[in-house]
């Protein structure tokens, strides 16, 4: 081995090439890191921030029933395929609120993404311009609605959280800086038990800490990680600058009460959501609707389309996954108002299942924190083109040309019971 290596110069990044070998090849004291799926990015971002930040981009409410749900319910839909159809491309694109976007995957709103890394909001909005979709900016985003549309080109659209003091004032920075879609989430009455947050301190009994808690352990963890806390205190991007306009991490802490008093003093109710829909000039979609009946009522005031979810499984626990809940929704009011669904979505096979039972077009959040913390912006935009080539891959796959094809005849449910499990007949 030694004689084969020998006049191979390696590079400063430790590489080479092998000559006399099959074919030249790159020579590493150790594996390239390889990124080819949104589950290799999750993995790699685990590594790259302090466990207090993961914990928060990963957990849920309760026993995290709900977040597995989202995940695991997509497993039970099967995908048809047809062969020999001969279609050498296929179209992707779609119509989200009169927006034309060339992928039905929408960046969902994301709360504190300056936390994950602090290009946050700004950089998520690029990398959508970029693959021609939008981000749903939150109220609750590290950059402001102002400088997310000062620093992008496309109008973007906004995501409310509805009921407080600053209801109005948001919906008028919003309307005055080109955001034309309003998506008013509406499953928040309180915030649900997020145990992973509290146990660092972000809560304690329904109070805000002004300090996190921290154990030498986890002490140790954020010194693990260096860059992380220097770009916190340089850039100061973990408050949620729609909320107060300082930054640093007294300012992290100050917005967290601002958000979580206004929602825990909002009684938002039916009429709240009619006003909105009065004042609000463009479109209106309601965001975190599972009930049929929900839906109907939303569309019936005049709202233009309603978002499937369960806020990612932080609210409320055992409750139905994104996608279980989408079939009656649709049934209910999909011929009369869009419908998109916001839970679960991993895959490009995901996507295709959730467009054909109804969605028009299918929101990310996790996937797009993942990219953001591994690569930034251009780690949102790879996010996005993995999305793209699983999708059309798909599509090239089950003998599909269009997605606006996909409908229910598509999919087929899956039986998951062995034979052993299924009843004898009688």
């Amino acid at each position: 081995m030694a004689d084969r290596l020998e006049g191979v110069r390696l590079t400063r990044a430790g590489s080479g090439s092998l000559p006399g070998v099959v074919g030249p090849f790159e020579y590493r004291w150790r594996a390239p890191e390889t990124l080819v799926s949104v589950e290799d990015y999750r993995r790699a971002a685990a590594r790259r921030v302090p466990r207090l930040v993961w914990d928060y981009v990963e957990g849920g409410a309760d026993d995290l029933v709900t977040v597995r749900r989202n995940l695991t319910s997509f497993e039970r839909w099967s995908l048809r395929a047809r062969m020999m159809t001969g279609h050498p491309a296929r179209r992707l694109s779609t119509m989200v609120a009169g927006v034309e976007l060339e992928l039905p995957v929408l960046l969902a709103p994301t709360g504190a993404l300056g936390l994950s890394h602090w290009s946050g909001d700004l950089a998520a909005a690029r990398a959508a311009e970029a693959a021609g979709t939008r981000l749903v900016l939150s109220t609750a985003s590290s950059w402001s609605i102002e400088e997310v549309a000062a620093g992008t080109h496309a109008d973007h659209f906004f995501q409310l959280y509805p009921g407080g003091d600053e209801t109005a004032t948001l919906m008028r920075r919003a309307w005055g800086c080109g955001y034309r879609a309003l998506f008013v989430t509406v499953d928040v009455p309180v915030l649900g038990n997020r145990e992973g947050e509290r146990r660092f301190g972000y809560t304690r009994a329904g109070t805000i800490g002004r300090t996190l808690t921290l154990t030498p352990r986890q002490a140790l963890d954020m010194a693990r990680h260096p860059r992380w806390v220097a770009d916190l205190y340089r850039h100061g991007r973990g408050s949620m600058r729609n909320l107060v306009e300082e930054s640093g991490v007294a300012a992290t802490f100050q917005s967290i009460e601002i958000l979580h008093r206004e929602i825990t003093r909002a009684t938002f109710a039916w009429d709240d959501l009619a006003w909105i829909r009065e004042h609000w000039p463009g479109t209106v979609y309601v965001k975190g609707v599972l009930d049929p009946d929900d839906a109907l009522r939303a569309v019936a005031m005049g709202c233009d389309g309603v978002v499937v979810s369960n806020h990612g499984g932080r609210q409320l626990d055992h409750s139905l996954s994104a996608l279980d809940a989408l079939g009656p929704v649709v049934a209910a009011v999909g011929d009369r108002a869009e419908v998109l669904l916001d839970g679960g979505i991993r895959r490009g096979t995901d996507v295709v299942k959730a467009l054909a039972l109804g969605a028009r077009a299918v929101l990310i959040g996790r996937p797009q924190i993942y990219g953001l913390i591994v690569g930034h912006e251009r780690g949102v935009a790879d996010v996005l083109e993995i999305f793209r080539a699983e999708l059309d891959r798909a599509l090239a796959l089950m003998g599909i040309e269009n997605v606006q094809e996909l409908d229910r005849s598509w999919v087929i449910p899956y039986e998951t019971r062995s034979r052993d499990e299924v009843p004898a007949a009688d």
